[in-house]
């Protein structure tokens, strides 16, 4: 006998996967970086004298600028997302060590996910309920690769480290209001693997359980992670987890990214499936550093859905609102793909 996992939060998702494709918004660094911004509104008043520089620290912007990054969200929701991701991809405290802004990791996720949360709260309505998804990224230290090509077995980050990270990454975004985890960007699975098991502490100490979601990241076309997984072999490592819905994200444009959702969905047809690849191929000459327009992002989506092969779709590097609502109109009126009794149900007495 079988039953659904009893969320907390969230709890509206799964029923909305099964029925329509929803809408994840598409990048915050790219919007970001359309505003130009200088050291200066990096600092903000607060940070006015900080001994480092913090230009492209993103996610300190969620305490300096906050009206920026709400402006952001509300920009995708107004496009039609129905999930919009934290401003925290970098915001644990391995990733802020690089700013020596370590001890500000918690406040910056907690104060994205009340941001991300008003934005939300804005645009829902009792047909279009909006999410927050809580955003966990891979952080710029590898547990599983070398730092030094000549000591394969240096490592820069232990597994307990990451651990005590992403505990108060995860933590943090669920005390700020987040209906939705997500693991994302992932090229190292033991990384992955140290959130996920942070992730199923908080929930034991916390009450909390959210939905969760996993997006790899397939860095060539050898079709495998950066530490060497492929699709398939990754999605084993991590289903244990019991993710709501796996995924791909960034490093390739949708096109190259087809035959990696198409094996996804061969190993993993009782879960759904989400897809938000980068816009195409790095172009420095374009406004948002990518080739592809969004008729050109939106049409490739298209066909992914009428194949059946997705439930969650949006964009990451070098997309943007006009990519999201292009995305949004052309799968608005397909079908999702199916889905049977699997891995977000859990085994009952």
């Amino acid at each position: 006998m079988t039953q659904p996992i009893a969320y907390t939060r969230g709890q509206a998702l799964p029923e909305i996967l099964s029925r329509r494709i929803a809408v994840l918004d598409g990048a915050m660094g790219t919007m970001i970086q359309r505003l130009r911004l200088g050291e200066a509104q990096y600092r903000g008043e607060r940070f006015k004298h900080f001994h480092k520089d913090v230009k492209g620290n993103n996610e300190l912007l969620s305490l300096t600028r906050p009206d920026l990054i709400g402006d952001i969200h509300s920009k995708y929701l107004a496009a039609g997302a129905d999930m919009i991701e934290t401003n925290t991809f970098g915001a644990t405290t391995v990733a802020q060590a690089d700013y020596d802004m370590a001890d500000l990791a918690r406040e910056m996720n907690v104060e994205s996910a009340r941001i991300a949360r008003a934005a939300c709260d804005q645009y829902s309505t009792p047909d279009k309920p909006r999410f927050v998804v809580g955003a966990l990224g891979p952080t710029p230290k590898t547990a599983s690769i070398s730092p030094d090509v000549n000591d394969p077995g240096a490592r820069n980050v232990s597994f307990e480290q990451l651990r005590a990270a992403y505990f108060e990454q995860a933590q943090a975004l669920i005390e700020g209001g987040s209906d939705v985890l997500m693991v994302e960007t992932i090229f190292d699975t033991l990384n992955a693997k140290a959130a996920l098991f942070a992730i199923d502490e908080v929930f034991e100490a916390t009450g909390e359980r959210l939905p969760l979601i996993i997006s790899g990241t397939v860095t060539d076309a050898s079709g495998r992670i950066l530490s060497g997984q492929t699709v398939t072999a990754f999605w084993y490592s991590v289903r244990h987890a019991q993710p709501l819905a796996i995924g791909l994200n960034c490093a390739l444009g949708a096109a190259l990214m087809r035959p990696y959702i198409q094996e996804l969905n061969r190993v993993a047809p009782d879960t759904f499936i989400s897809c938000y690849p980068n816009a195409g191929l790095p172009n420095p000459m374009s406004d948002t550093g990518f080739d592809e327009t969004p008729e050109v992002t939106s049409r490739l989506l298209k066909e992914f859905a009428e194949q059946g092969l997705v439930n969650i779709v949006g964009g990451c590097c070098g997309t943007t609102p006009e990519h999201i609502g292009a995305i949004g109109a052309a799968v608005g009126v397909l079908p999702a793909r199916g889905l049977g009794r699997g891995a977000f149900y859990r085994d009952a007495a």
